[in-house]
């Protein structure tokens, strides 16, 4: 019995890391765009450009189904859930919630050296040579170290959730970002430990943004 359960052990192992490659190969595809908002997947679809088996790619799909960036259309397969206004509107009222805090507590917090960090990975939006790709890696790494910040593990994992759709809605609306929005307010306020400051600018630099985007999807 105990040999029968050994073996099974591996069996179960090699199912879930297979489900855990596909979920992240579809999670990326999804961020990036590869694979759109308002597209039908088919799982048969899906398998073959996964280079696995229908199984992996069906508890792949449930699994983003949870965090809303897929729905079940019942004996066809998937949807990727088209963008609304309203889909935007509301993740930027999320997201301000959870960064707004996140900037209070790291204005609060912070050392020297976390804050020499986030000056160091938002440096290139004044550096004239570097390119969209590099800025919008640095924005999305300023908010998430920022959010690390502020040692709470359920802002950060919120956060992180939050900057993926960000992120999708940034390649997106991509090949420029008109008037890009910095984020030298918020590092003023925080590295003269400025709680209400920090708050006020992050709320900003967020509204900003949602405005940018509903400006860019509504029309």
């Amino acid at each position: 019995m105990g040999t029968t359960a050994s073996r099974d052990r591996p069996s179960k192992s090699r199912k879930l890391g297979e489900v855990e490659r596909v979920y992240q190969i579809l999670r990326e595809w999804l961020i990036s765009a590869k694979i759109a908002p308002g597209e039908f997947l088919s799982e048969q679809d899906l398998a073959a450009r996964c280079r696995t088996s229908r199984t992996p790619v069906r508890e792949a799909c449930t699994r983003l189904m949870q965090d809303k960036w897929l729905s079940r259309i019942p004996r066809k397969g998937f949807l990727v859930t088209p963008i609304s206004v309203r889909d935007i509107i509301e993740l930027y009222e999320y997201r301000k919630l959870l960064e707004c805090f996140a900037a209070e507590k790291v204005a609060q917090t912070a050392s020297r050296e976390q804050l020499e960090e986030l000056s160091l990975i938002v440096a290139p939006e004044v550096a004239p040579t570097a390119s969209l790709d590099v800025i919008l890696r640095a924005n999305e790494k300023f908010h998430r170290r920022l959010s690390e910040f502020a040692s709470n593990q359920q802002v950060v994992n919120q956060v992180s959730l939050t900057l993926s759709y960000v992120s999708r809605l940034d390649t997106l609306c991509t090949q420029t970002v008109p008037g890009w929005i910095g984020h030298g307010e918020i590092l003023r306020a925080l590295q003269a430990h400025q709680p209400s400051e920090a708050r006020q600018a992050m709320a900003l630099h967020i509204d900003l943004s949602r405005d940018k985007m509903i400006k860019l999807f509504g029309s």
